[in-house]
């Protein structure tokens, strides 16, 4: 049941500079603050440098917060392999979330991810050079992986090197060139043949637009990236059972990534395309099978019948619904009213019992949610999840590793 007075609403998905993002985790937190929110998350890909970051932010200015990580993963060798999932670029490679780490362990994912994170900053070096080999036609310099990418990054500090990164500096070469105003969709058309749809030619045209860079970034993800692209090689993507294994031991939630069928992006990032829709129910049974604790959906991004659909199969297989909204550019906003309609509004205890999940594991791996010894393992998913859910309000988010007296008997 929701408080009756207070912060209400909850985003466990934002991005910060430690992948791709115009936030810090710090002012991820702020923005959190700002528009009103009761809890946060990152959700950075490939990194979990930034869970120290936020939490202290969240201490600090009194929110509750929690950290995972996003990977690419790989499907080959289940009932997945080679089809379209959740990935616009890549089929047989899917988007995976590890929810609700604990802090203990941060380490240990950290460790994890090394390898992954080398792997995906030589794979950019090289789509730069793809790249590299088009600008001279385009009229545009080249581009230095070192100073122009890979310096736009937090790779230094624990961070990721990502696609974004680079089109962030290709769209600076471009605004260079062909500078700001109705010139700029002139240019994407007459120079890269891209077809642009109204609203966003609208955007690139406005002369004073504050996120014009953020918005160009999108337009070439959607419309260009595949002209450069390189698809992933296995270190970088890791079998999605190795993952799923992985989280567990580490007592994080694995969370499989809904997408569905996309006709408009509310980021201008992926263009219309079908992804796992007509053949969603055989996906939840393997999904279950590999191992998946949850399934993460973003209430902006899909029609009501969409999600009503999702719902009945975590329902049906068990499985835990997670929501938040993918922030990473910075004309997006923090809140999810949608979280606050009735067909939603489970979406928030959801929320409290993921915090609850992890900050009660400072107490002993037993009590992560899904952990086999925990006290409540014989009470159904539901039950779990509102006990837990009514844990996580109660902890104090400007002393959060204080759980002595919430822990379930």
């Amino acid at each position: 049941m929701l408080p009756t007075a207070g912060p209400v609403e909850v985003n466990n998905h934002v991005h910060t500079t430690y992948s791709f993002s115009p936030y810090t985790p710090a002012a991820a937190v702020e923005k959190a603050v700002a528009a009103g929110l009761a809890a946060v998350g990152i959700m950075d890909h490939d990194s979990i440098a930034g869970a120290g970051e936020l939490h202290g932010a969240g201490r600090h200015l009194g929110i509750a917060t929690t950290a995972g990580v996003e990977l690419r993963v790989s499907a080959a060798g289940t009932a997945l392999a080679g089809r379209m999932i959740n990935n616009p670029d890549s089929p047989g490679i899917m988007y995976v979330m590890l929810h609700g780490i604990p802090a203990r362990r941060l380490g240990e994912v950290s460790a994890f991810l090394k390898p992954i994170q080398a792997s995906r900053a030589r794979r950019t070096a090289r789509m730069t050079g793809e790249l590299n080999r088009l600008l001279p036609g385009l009229g545009l310099p080249a581009l230095d992986f070192e100073r122009d990418v890979r310096a736009i990054s937090r790779a230094d500090a624990g961070g990721t090197i990502t696609e974004r990164h680079l089109l962030f500096a290709l769209s600076g070469r471009i605004l260079a060139a062909a500078g700001r105003g109705p010139g700029l969709p002139e240019w994407l058309r007459d120079r890269l043949g891209l077809a642009l749809p109204a609203r966003l030619a609208a955007l690139l045209a406005e002369p004073a637009n504050p996120f014009l860079a953020y918005d160009l970034l999108g337009v070439l993800k959607s419309g260009f990236l595949d002209r450069i692209f390189i698809q992933p090689d296995a270190v970088e993507c890791v079998p999605v059972a190795c993952v799923v294994r992985f989280g567990v031991s580490v007592g994080a939630i694995p969370c499989y990534g809904y997408l569905g069928d996309v006709g408009e992006s509310p980021t201008g990032d992926k263009k219309a395309e079908r992804f796992e829709d007509a053949w969603l129910d055989e996906l939840i049974v393997e999904v279950k099978r590999l191992g998946f604790r949850a399934v993460a959906y973003m209430p902006p991004r899909n029609t009501l019948a969409q999600l009503l659909r999702v719902r009945r199969l975590c329902a049906e297989h068990g499985l835990m619904e997670i929501s938040g909204v993918d922030i990473n550019s910075p004309r997006q906003v923090f809140t999810c009213p949608e979280v606050l309609q009735p067909e939603f509004v489970h979406l928030v205890d959801a929320t409290w019992a993921l915090i609850a999940h992890e900050k009660l594991q400072a107490a002993g791996d037993r009590y992560g949610l899904f952990h086999p010894d925990n006290p409540m393992a014989d009470q159904p998913l539901l039950e779990r999840i509102v006990a837990y859910a009514s844990i996580g309000r109660r902890i104090d988010p400007r002393n959060p590793g204080r759980v002595e007296g919430l822990v379930p008997a």
